[in-house]
């Protein structure tokens, strides 16, 4: 079931969204200060490609809680209410679930992305 999920994923716009993301993490990158966002856009692309089968361990220390605060206040609010959005519109059709959880993973992954690992399920 994953593997359908993730190509069906892929194709309904899965890669769009996380070849935007490498895109953002490359030039987030391309500056000293901007390497540890850059990484967490990676962190992004990855689940954008293929969330399904893919699991989310949130832990960290000071500084991921003080790195997450950054975020969330810059980039991390406007980002879980869009894929909680979308989530809640996939939602609505029975069809549409299993794409709306998917979001609504991406959703609190946007909130606290620093200290986060992205575990895959076998």
């Amino acid at each position: 079931m994953n593997i359908l999920g993730n190509v069906l994923w892929f194709l309904c716009g899965g890669f769009f969204s996380g070849l935007s993301w490498l895109i953002s993490g490359v030039l987030w990158c391309i500056t000293i200060v901007g390497i540890p966002y850059g990484k967490q856009c990676f962190k992004f692309a990855s689940m954008s490609f293929a969330p399904f089968g893919k699991d989310i361990e949130y832990g960290g220390s000071v500084p991921s809680l003080i790195a997450n605060i950054i975020w969330v206040i810059f980039f991390g609010i406007p980002m879980a209410i869009t894929n909680a959005t979308w989530g809640c519109v996939l939602c609505i059709t029975i069809i549409g679930i299993p794409f709306g959880l998917q979001f609504f993973k991406i959703a609190r992954l946007s909130l606290t992305p620093f200290g986060a690992q992205i575990i895959t399920n076998k």
